[in-house]
């Protein structure tokens, strides 16, 4: 047999030349032998389209029921209605609840002169005493202090804060209109005074054995255990918004109230809505029985003695406006 021809025909003996393949076609001679075979058999099949789509819907289908069936953030089942599609991205976000504790309001530091924010920690005695006012039997005597290191052209001179002083507690409408009780400046010299009246920094104000900085906003205070009056000199300087401007006004109450402590007076709320504020009325945050309320919650004693019941007030310095 020449080379090439024939070489590779069906049912003959293979030579050295011809590949190794496998036969999957019978000749008609060789399956009219193997009676067993199925007539099929001599065809290879191939796989049709439905093996490769068949599983590939499958396995969509899979995903698409996983993901429609993932928990929601409140741990429920979300389920994608017929013909809404869903993204990744939402359209519109819900928003974020809005804090109850009020930041702004009465209760900010009015805008003004610059205030120094530190000063030395200690006080001196401003110079001066004053006559007995009052017609009551118990005496109480006290000083007015400046706090060192503190520039006298911030709040006008240690003399013109003690003469504010002394003019607001000798008023007839001050606490000495209850006829129980007679008050009286003295000087450096007196030897245990009931209580000191002190102009104080913020800085200094916050210490945690003075008036701290629970609520956040600047206050003055009455420290017992110091039997020392504080009177932040910020408020001294720029005042409070619910007195609208009325400095004057304010820094008697500032004085008023916080010896109102010294007699034990506590906070008390608005107590007739449009009437004027009593003078235990933590004013210097605001007039209003609901705000005062709020901002009192850090401190549920304050809270309680407030309660929200709508009443709003106006601005008074006095313990007896009326007298």
């Amino acid at each position: 047999m020449a080379d090439g021809e024939d070489r590779y025909r069906r049912g003959e003996r293979r030579t050295t030349a011809e590949p190794l393949t496998a036969s999957w076609r019978l000749d008609p001679e060789q399956l009219a032998q193997r009676p067993d075979l199925p007539r099929n058999r001599h065809r290879r099949r191939r796989p049709g389209w439905r093996a490769y789509v068949l599983p590939a819907l499958i396995i969509v289908t899979f995903l698409v029921v996983l993901n429609t069936a993932q928990p929601t953030g409140d741990g429920t089942r979300a389920t994608t209605p017929p013909g809404v599609t869903t993204s990744t991205t939402p359209v519109v976000t819900e928003g974020s609840a809005a804090p109850v504790v009020p930041t702004t309001g009465t209760a900010v530091l009015p805008p003004g002169p610059a205030v120094p924010q530190v000063g030395a920690g200690t006080w001196h005695i401003v110079p001066g005493n004053g006559p007995v006012v009052g017609k009551g039997k118990r005496v109480y005597r006290y000083q007015v202090a400046v706090e060192d290191g503190i520039d006298p052209a911030v709040y006008g001179g240690d003399d013109a804060f003690a003469a504010a002083v002394q003019a607001t507690l000798s008023d007839p409408r001050s606490w000495i209109a209850a006829g129980t009780i007679r008050l009286q400046r003295v000087a450096a010299d007196y030897p245990h005074p009931d209580f000191v009246i002190s102009l104080t920094t913020p800085g200094t104000d916050h210490r945690p054995d003075l008036c701290g900085h629970l609520i956040g906003f600047e206050a003055s205070c009455w420290q017992p255990h110091a039997h020392r009056v504080i009177i932040n000199l910020a408020r001294w300087v720029r005042g409070a918004l619910a007195f609208d401007g009325d400095l004057g006004l304010y820094r008697q109450y500032a004085i008023n109230h916080e010896v109102g402590h010294v007699f034990g007076n506590e906070h008390v709320g608005c107590v007739t809505n449009g009437g004027l504020a009593p003078v235990m009325m933590q004013q210097t945050f605001g007039v209003s029985d609901d705000y005062v309320h709020d901002l009192n919650r850090v401190d549920p004693t304050n809270a309680a003695r407030v309660p929200r019941d709508g009443k709003v007030c106006r601005p008074n310095a006095w313990p007896y406006p009326q007298a």
